[in-house]
């Protein structure tokens, strides 16, 4: 399925990020990459393994600082930030990780109070059951409530993780390698949560992936990062409408091979 835009703002820019590099020792991962967040977008970062799709979302959310270059989130400067403003910053900013970082000694319940409890002390016990059974159903897994992340399957813990991020209602959601290790069926259910959390918590996102089904599915414009460089961008047929030697492969690799 093609994704077609839903409710985006091209007035407003929720990340932007200019002329940014960034190395590790004599490894040049980005080489001076602009990049923006519409409000309301799903924005697909594609890429091969290794190119540098999650040191940029690092970035973003100050996990790493650029070596040159400036990048703004929500009006802020990320790289000027101290840590508390920072740490505020974060909570406005939910992280989708590659393998759902749950807790293995908690219920799925425990899983989901932890950043309420840690982040929203001021919220009462009913308060708190609410947010979280509304969110898991959010995600179709009201069932699993009381559930520990060992008894769910790999897709099952995904939509926790992705239930688990919602909980703090971020304006901007960080999903890295969303569909990574899971089979194709459980592929097309996680793509279309995303596109439910985009329509339903109206985030904007961007979607780090190497999955081209992926990207056709959730993304409302596409970037390729190739060689340090965002090299090529618009939609997934725009994307691949070339003879160039480092794009085309990729696609063959995706649905011919």
């Amino acid at each position: 399925m093609l994704k077609t835009g839903g409710h985006i703002n091209y007035d407003k820019r929720v990340i932007t990020v200019r002329n940014v590099s960034k190395s590790f020792g004599d490894l040049h991962v980005l080489h001076g990459v602009d990049l923006d967040l519409f409000d309301g977008e799903n924005l697909v970062v594609l890429g091969r393994s290794g190119t540098g799709k999650s040191v940029l979302i690092k970035l973003i959310s100050g996990l790493l600082k650029p070596d040159a270059g400036t990048i703004e989130v929500l009006g802020e400067h990320v790289d000027e930030l101290d840590e508390k403003a920072l740490q505020e910053l974060r909570l406005k900013i939910g992280f989708s990780f590659q393998n759902s970082a749950l807790y293995d000694s908690m219920t799925v319940r425990e899983n989901l109070e932890f950043p309420l409890v840690r982040n929203k002390r001021h919220l009462s016990r009913k308060e708190i059951n609410y947010e979280v059974e509304d969110v898991l159903d959010g995600v179709g897994l009201l069932h699993t409530l009381n559930q520990m992340p060992s008894e769910l399957s790999g897709g099952q813990r995904k939509r926790i993780g992705i239930a688990r991020t919602l909980i703090l209602r971020p304006e901007i959601m960080l999903y890295d390698e969303p569909t990574a290790g899971l089979d194709p069926i459980t592929c097309i259910e996680i793509n279309g949560l995303i596109n439910e959390v985009q329509e339903k918590y109206k985030t904007s996102s961007i979607i780090i992936t190497h999955d081209l089904a992926c990207a056709k599915s959730v993304g409302d414009r596409i970037v390729m990062l190739l060689d340090g460089r965002f090299e090529r961008e618009g939609s997934f047929d725009q994307i691949f409408d070339t003879d160039d030697g480092r794009v085309k492969p990729f696609h063959d690799y995706n649905f011919i091979n």
